[in-house]
């Protein structure tokens, strides 16, 4: 009897602990095959989906996501690169350079990103940073300004090396949505085949998912190593919505990309909560007809999340002469009462006419029953 009691208690405490302590909070999403994973959207950066995704982890080829990007943020992509017997030496993927080969930075770049040239990263490297040590202090830097929190830099390749190489999936996703808002690094990674004058045959990108299995994919970079398994970053784009995922150590990534993709654009749409121009909740004077946001606010919300949005229009109370253009509140977004955004109030000496609501049409009769706007002044 005592047994049984004891079984009983375990099973109790078990329970409790998963409906305390959920896998994850995405219940929409199963069936991931990577160890790690995360899902957000571009625009808002909001996380669609999680799976240990601040872990640190062996990240292999995706590494040369930073390595793209500070060559790309150098603007130097049209200088001559001088190849070194230590780039050409880089054991794994390579575009087969040559000692003493000159060659146009900016075809490094796109044989480093389609082709996952290591001795391309390395040859970048030796140009951009002065040596590899100098690049890998400049990757670390931009690493920190980007808030990537469980990242080390130790080369710009991504082979295991010292073993003090990692990052995480959410840390991957940061960079590659700061990345993403860079024209030639979404050129770059968005390119299904390139035809450099350096070499007599085009380079076709290892992302199967941009040139053959995903008619959304807009880029991305693949990754392997032993270590680390199957790497892949990708993005993707579909009625307005732009989305970013990556996969740490996974046994099927493209499914796993497929699957995150179409799940999302399936259940959210990019709803715009607020529109740029005059304000028509404020109500009180002296800001009646007086204050503006300068900014859409856009977050993606399922059907079910629209009906738990609230926002706080905050004004200041001071009665001291005001300039155009000067912040003089702000809005602040909340779901479920957690804050998911905001936008500084403007002042306008000049009297607004307010020709929308404060909502994108299509949701303004869903909002104006259940979004509490309140004035603070």
């Amino acid at each position: 009897m005592r047994t049984n009691r004891v079984g009983i208690f375990v099973i109790c405490l078990i329970f409790l602990w998963t409906i305390s302590f959920p896998s994850h909070t995405y219940a929409q999403f199963n069936g991931v095959s990577a160890r790690n994973a995360v899902l957000i959207e571009q625009t808002s950066g909001r996380i669609l989906y999680g799976k240990l995704e601040n872990e640190p982890r062996k990240i292999a080829s995706i590494t040369k996501i930073m390595t793209a990007l500070l060559a790309i943020e150098s603007g130097r992509m049209d200088e001559m690169v001088s190849i070194s017997n230590e780039a050409v030496r880089v054991e794994g993927s390579a575009i087969y350079l040559k000692p003493g080969q000159k060659v146009k930075l900016k075809d490094l770049v796109y044989g480093l990103m389609l082709r996952s040239g290591n001795d391309a990263a390395t040859a970048i490297a030796e140009n951009v940073g002065g040596s590899v040590e100098g690049f890998v202090y400049l990757m670390n830097k931009k690493a920190e300004e980007i808030g990537m929190k469980n990242t080390h830099f130790s080369n710009p390749h991504g082979l295991d090396g010292d073993g003090n190489h990692y990052s995480s999936a959410y840390d991957m996703a940061l960079l590659t949505r700061y990345a993403m808002n860079n024209g030639m690094y979404r050129k770059i990674a968005g390119t299904k085949s390139y035809q450099s004058k350096f070499w007599d045959y085009p380079w076709k990108n290892k992302n199967k998912l941009l040139t053959s299995l995903y008619e959304y994919s807009t880029g991305g970079k693949t990754g392997f190593t032993k270590k680390a398994g199957r790497t892949l970053v990708s993005t993707a784009s579909k009625e307005g919505m732009d989305l970013v995922a990556v996969t740490l150590n996974a046994s099927s990534d493209w499914q796993d990309h497929m699957y995150l993709f179409d799940t999302a654009f399936k259940n959210y749409v990019p709803a715009k909560i607020m529109s740029k121009g005059p304000i028509a909740a404020v109500k009180k004077e002296p800001y009646k007809s007086h204050v503006y946001l300068k900014n859409d606010f856009m977050y993606p919300l399922t059907e079910e999340e629209k009906e738990r949005i609230t926002v706080d229009v905050n004004l200041q109370k001071t009665t001291t002469a005001r300039k155009d253009g000067d912040i003089i509140g702000k809005t602040i977004i909340y779901m479920d009462g957690e804050a998911i955004g905001e936008r500084n109030v403007f002042y306008s000496k000049r009297k607004l006419i307010v020709t929308t609501g404060m909502f994108w049409n299509d949701f303004k009769e869903v909002f104006s029953a259940m979004l509490g706007v309140r004035y603070d002044g």
